[in-house]
């Protein structure tokens, strides 16, 4: 009898399987992969597994989106007995989502699950609380710190510091880091970059010596809100000693600190300086071109500009939405209506770049400008998105300039819709009704301002001498800048008048003050203070470095001229718009700002 040969196939160790589910999520591109693998799961009897939904939650989470997030939020709840691990993992997904609030709903269900929380918890819950502005949930969130005895955890301080800092609560992010011991410098790091968010640049740059002082290394995050705060302040002498600084530490290796190098020299009304960083880069990305566009743009150097974006496609740089945005503000402040719409089509038709509300305003101010009003106001009627106050004030500014009082008045009503607060419209359409002689609606609009408690925000200007800035506030000179400074600026507008200034008191509009009142209310503007106070402290040929506010008045922008003549001396004056460069008795914005 014939024996039976037996063919026996071993069995093979399910972890042994190169294809089982868990070996194919690394190897994920899309929601619709991960997806396919969790269908594998369910098939191979793997669907409650918790490592299997461990890690699909986690791929889901790496680059969140909307549909990612839903889908790990139905992955998480799949899951019977979640631990903290797993929810972390939540949090910090949502933290970097489009909904960051999610997590802190997330986490009052994980607390009533008897969970608790440990050092990674709190940092993705308080960056979500900083990314959806939650102050109050941040504060309860304070208190379960303290609770849970984190209050000193090296992970959860800055997280704190961060969250009420991004919450526009800088004193309270500076009480929890002055209860810190010892703070190592990712937490000062963390302080000083809230202040330069805040606009708090003098408090970031005594924080950064103090931090210099402890002993403690600088990083680059260091230098960058270091930097942040000398263009905020327009501080250059300091900006060259931080830029120094960052040479002999090595930190020029990082893309991101030579970008922030370009930003502050283009605000501190350096550009030359700014070209050089920008040609001494050895690696520039997206960024850096864009910061150097922008610098172009400011600078009122609009061919530049427009020659930068050119090379950067030449290149093989793609362009972002910065790079867009420099493009229109240049366009926007030579009058190239064509060519700005141009730009702003090829974001969307060229390189798929959404417009947001900025680009959206630099068309407003482009059609502004050029005194296409009815057109700016369609445009603004017809967007796709909810118009803000802010640009509907750029077309406000531009009825101002352009006379056009009825736009003005529908304009204004359009804006006290959303916001009724901010003293500078009322200001704005006032003086316009008073160039047209409406002072009927110039009192009742002057009356509403004080019935409101609305506060004109008072013209502001700013020098830097011997890395100490000096401000000037609008006034009448008596009470606000010292006796030498006054009689300074009384014998140079006298000076100014033998070479042919003449004050324009149309810009001032008081029905009852007479043409030497008006002439006074114009003689002690900021900016006067602030260029006489340059003339007075510094050695002749040596350029002055004004930066104001608000937007620069045309009899301060008049007197600047002449200024830059009689002196022989550059005036480089940032205002709240763009820079004005004024030699030999002419401004580069060629008058047209």
């Amino acid at each position: 009898m014939a024996s039976l040969a037996v063919q026996i196939t071993p069995v093979s160790h399910p972890k042994a399987h190169t294809h089982s589910p868990i070996s194919l999520i690394p190897k994920c591109t899309s929601l619709t992969e991960l997806q396919q693998i969790h269908a594998l799961s369910i098939k191979t009897h793997l669907q409650y597994d918790f490592s299997v939904l461990a890690k699909l939650i986690n791929s889901c989470t790496l680059n969140p989106t909307r549909y990612s997030m839903d889908y790990a939020h139905h992955l998480f709840h799949q899951i019977p007995h979640p631990d903290i691990v797993v929810f972390n993992t939540m949090a910090r997904g949502y933290s970097r989502s489009g909904t960051p609030f999610r997590a802190i709903s997330l986490f009052s269900q994980v607390l009533s699950s008897g969970l608790f929380p440990d050092d990674y918890t709190f940092p993705a819950l308080l960056k979500a609380c900083a990314g959806s502005k939650a102050l109050e949930e941040g504060k309860q969130l304070h208190c379960y710190v303290i609770k849970y005895g984190m209050q000193l955890n090296i992970f959860v301080c800055p997280a704190l510091i961060n969250m009420y800092t991004e919450c526009s609560d800088v004193d309270a992010a500076r009480r929890v880091f002055d209860k810190i011991p010892d703070p190592c410098v990712v937490v000062h790091n963390a302080m000083i970059t809230g202040y330069a968010r805040n606009s708090r640049p003098n408090e970031a740059l005594a924080l950064f010596r103090a931090l210099q002082a402890s002993g403690l290394k600088p990083t680059d995050v260091t230098m960058l809100s270091a930097l942040s705060s000398c263009a905020l302040l327009g501080a250059l002498d300091l900006g060259k000693w931080i830029h120094e600084y960052v040479k002999k530490n090595r930190f020029d290796r990082y893309v991101k600190v030579n970008t922030a190098l370009i930003d502050m020299y283009s605000k501190c009304g350096s550009l030359e300086d700014a070209v050089s960083v920008f040609e001494n880069m050895s690696v520039k990305d997206t960024q850096a071109w864009s910061a150097m566009i922008v610098a172009y743009a400011t600078h009122g150097n609009v061919s530049k500009a427009m020659s930068m974006f050119e090379e950067m496609k030449k290149a093989r740089i793609r362009p972002d939405e910065i790079t867009f945005l420099g493009l229109l503000y240049a366009c926007s402040h030579a009058g190239l209506v064509k060519e700005g719409c141009n730009y702003f089509y090829s974001m969307s038709e060229n390189y798929g770049i959404i417009p947001r509300i900025k680009h959206y305003g630099c068309v407003v101010d482009l059609l502004g400008r050029a005194g296409r009003l009815g057109e700016a106001y369609k445009f603004i009627v017809e967007l796709p998105i909810k118009p803000t106050p802010i640009i509907w004030r750029t077309l406000l500014s531009a009825c101002c300039s352009h006379g056009d009082v009825d736009m003005g008045m529908r304009v204004l009503e359009r804006i006290f819709e959303l916001d009724d607060s901010h003293g500078g419209d009322y200001v704005i359409i006032s003086n316009l009704c008073a160039r047209a002689g409406r002072w009927e609606d110039v009192d009742y609009l002057r009356k509403l301002m004080k019935d409101r408690g609305i506060v004109k925000i008072p013209g502001c200007s700013a020098i830097e001498m011997n890395n100490v800035v000096h401000e000037f506030f609008s006034g009448d000179g008596e009470r606000s800048v010292s006796k030498v400074l006054h009689q300074a600026v009384d014998e140079l507008i006298e000076e100014l008048k033998l070479a042919g200034y003449v004050p324009d008191t149309s810009l001032v509009f008081h029905s009852d003050m007479d043409d030497r009142d008006r002439e006074l209310s114009l003689r002690y503007h900021s900016e006067k203070l602030a260029i006489t106070y340059g003339l007075l402290s510094t050695a002749a040929g040596t350029t002055i470095r004004v930066v104001k506010n608000l937007r620069v008045c045309g009899d301060c922008h008049s007197a600047a001229k002449y200024v830059s003549l009689i002196f022989n001396r550059q005036i480089v004056l940032r205002d709240v718009q763009r820079f004005h460069h004024f030699k030999d008795g002419k401004c580069s914005c060629g008058d047209y700002w």
